[in-house]
């Protein structure tokens, strides 16, 4: 993949280029630390839009996959990174680690962004991390309601949720499981299964809308 982005100033490129390891006088650090400032920008807001519905603790979850350094490290090779970039000392003539092609791409995105504004980056972001961008937002519809829950219950109420099982009915081959979830010593509806996994993921659901009512009603 090339580059996508026509440079207007083709010295922010090779400065992205050019890795602390040449011992030039000049390197990509600092255009590394704005692309990374960037980068959490654009996939925060790319998921706030295309994850409405998902709280605070997932979306945090989320943007640290789209982000982390071996989805960079993938993108700056695909963008064949590794071949242009200017290396030094130890680094020269061997693999890259995906520490540095990670901060070589955080640094071409902060070229981007001096060269041609926000927008640009954004771009280029989400032209370079479509397919983590898609799986990120496809995760989001994907997430049980016990992990919404347990994000909701450690984010807003520094807890984790347990599980109690209530009544077991039926015969090993037609079994029904009533479960109650508890955030501390508060509970929620009861919630039957088939499996205790399944009722446990009702119960979460039941709790999930009394707490998603809860936030929504107005504040005296």
């Amino acid at each position: 993949m090339e580059i996508p982005h026509a440079f207007r100033d083709p010295g922010l490129l090779e400065l992205a280029l050019t890795h602390a390891s040449c011992a030039n006088s000049r390197d990509n650090e600092r255009l590394e630390y704005l692309g990374d400032a960037a980068l959490d920008l654009i996939v925060a807001d790319d998921l706030y839009r295309h994850a409405a519905t998902a709280p605070e603790g997932l979306l945090t979850e989320l943007k640290a996959q789209v982000v982390a350094r071996k989805t960079l490290a993938r993108a700056a090779l695909e963008l064949g990174l590794h071949e242009r970039a200017r290396i030094g000392g130890g680094l020269a003539g061997r693999a890259l680690p995906s520490s540095v092609l990670a901060n070589l791409y955080e640094a071409v995105l902060g070229a981007v962004y001096l060269d041609a504004g926000f927008d640009a980056a954004r771009e280029f972001a989400e032209r370079t991390l479509a397919e983590p961008l898609a799986d990120a937002r496809a995760a989001k519809s994907e997430s049980n309601p016990k992990q919404r829950l347990q994000h909701l219950a450690q984010g807003e109420y520094a807890t984790l949720p347990r599980y109690e099982l209530v009544e077991e009915r039926g015969q090993a081959h037609a079994r029904a499981f009533l479960v109650r979830a508890f955030l501390g010593d508060r509970s929620f509806p009861t919630a039957w299964g088939r499996t205790r996994k399944e009722a446990e993921s009702w119960a979460a659901e039941e709790a999930l809308l009394v707490l998603e009512a809860e936030r929504e009603e107005p504040r005296s």
